[in-house]
């Protein structure tokens, strides 16, 4: 019996400390396909529409460089691409009249609305290049040029007091107009753009596409592609920066079929059908600007301003624009180059 005492003192001991079973807490359903009139409507999905109204009001920057060889009509393209005088303006031109030749790099600005949406878009007109006795390191001037736009930005962004919108005259694209030879790359092409691939977005395009046949066009595209990989050129959109599965699949599809774009550019019109079009007439008919059927002037625009413009942003000011500043903060030991000595040391260099 004393025995025993002890034995039912623990189990009593131990059914003090278990703890009573508790109800297990409900488990709480997906958040999917809840009723909004339960609820409530939160409202997340009006930040688009914020951000439009925003962007109407302030309106935002594009810069467009355009670089080749002389001949090839790199304004009369700009021209046609935003359907106005953009390249080349001046009071005294009009558009009967030949687009004069450019001598120096040239930075002209246009402000064009469309839908409520304001674009100041600035056209960099370049020099022909490749018609001289010498053209060693002619890429320079231009290279020159985009390096001192990151370094204005730079110095804006690094100042204390520094103003709400930064200027942006940051090149974000770069059409690189290739001679319709239908044979290969010129040596000067390719040195050209393995320079300028490395600061700025190059967007190939085979100038006067009509002076080659359809077969022409498509094996020269091929050649222009395989010249381009061989000697590691990458050209926009960069498979490195494609940023999920959707943006592989179609950069692959542009990079592999629509580069580089074969165009044809007029600012002229006639009319066919019954229909006013930009055309350049020829012995043999008139070559419509924007009809795929005769060129892919149409994919082109479509691809800079209605599918890639805000992506041409982001790279620019991501990839070009970091890679830039990371390396004047590293030559300055870490310090933001605003002083007047870093800035006239830095104009004064090559």
């Amino acid at each position: 019996m004393s025995k025993g005492l002890p034995e039912t003192r623990t189990d009593a001991a131990m059914s003090e400390l278990v703890p009573e079973p508790r109800p297990k807490p409900a488990v709480p359903m997906k958040p999917i396909g809840i009723n909004p009139n339960l609820l409530g409507y939160i409202g997340i999905d009006t930040i688009i529409e914020q951000m439009r109204k925003k962007t109407m009001k302030t309106g935002f920057d594009f810069n467009i460089m355009v670089v080749g060889q002389s001949g090839l009509g790199k304004s009369t393209l700009v021209n046609t691409l935003f359907k106005s005088q953009v390249s080349r303006k001046a009071s005294s031109w009009n558009r009967e009249e030949k687009i004069p030749k450019t001598v120096e790099i040239k930075a002209i600005g246009h402000v064009i609305e469309e839908g409520g949406v304001k674009m100041k878009l600035t056209v960099i007109d370049t020099p022909g290049f490749g018609d001289q006795i010498n053209n060693e390191n002619c890429w320079e001037p231009i290279e020159k040029y985009i390096n001192e736009q990151y370094e204005k930005f730079l110095k804006e962004e690094v100042n204390i007091a520094r103003k709400k919108r930064i200027p942006d005259t940051r090149v974000h694209c770069c059409l690189y107009f290739i001679s319709p030879t239908g044979h290969s790359l010129r040596p000067l092409d390719l040195e050209f753009m393995k320079h300028l691939s490395k600061v700025v977005n190059i967007i190939p395009v085979i100038a006067k596409a009509d002076t080659m046949t359809l077969e022409e066009k498509s094996e020269f595209k091929q050649r222009v592609r395989k010249e381009l990989e061989v000697n590691g050129i990458e050209f926009y959109p960069q498979k490195e920066f494609d940023e999920d599965l959707e943006d592989k699949t179609e950069n692959d599809k542009i990079r592999q079929e629509s580069m580089p774009f074969a165009v044809v550019g007029s600012d002229k019109e006639y009319q066919v059908n019954g229909k006013r079009v930009l055309g350049r007439k020829t012995p043999w008919g008139i070559i419509e600007v924007e009809n795929l059927n005769h060129c892919e002037f149409a994919l082109l625009r479509d691809f800079v301003i209605r599918t890639h413009l805000q992506d041409l942003k982001e790279v620019t000011h991501n990839i070009h624009y970091e890679t830039y500043r990371a390396k004047r903060l590293n030559d300055n030991g870490g310090l933001p180059p605003v002083s007047v000595d870093t800035e006239e040391s830095h104009d004064s260099n090559p």
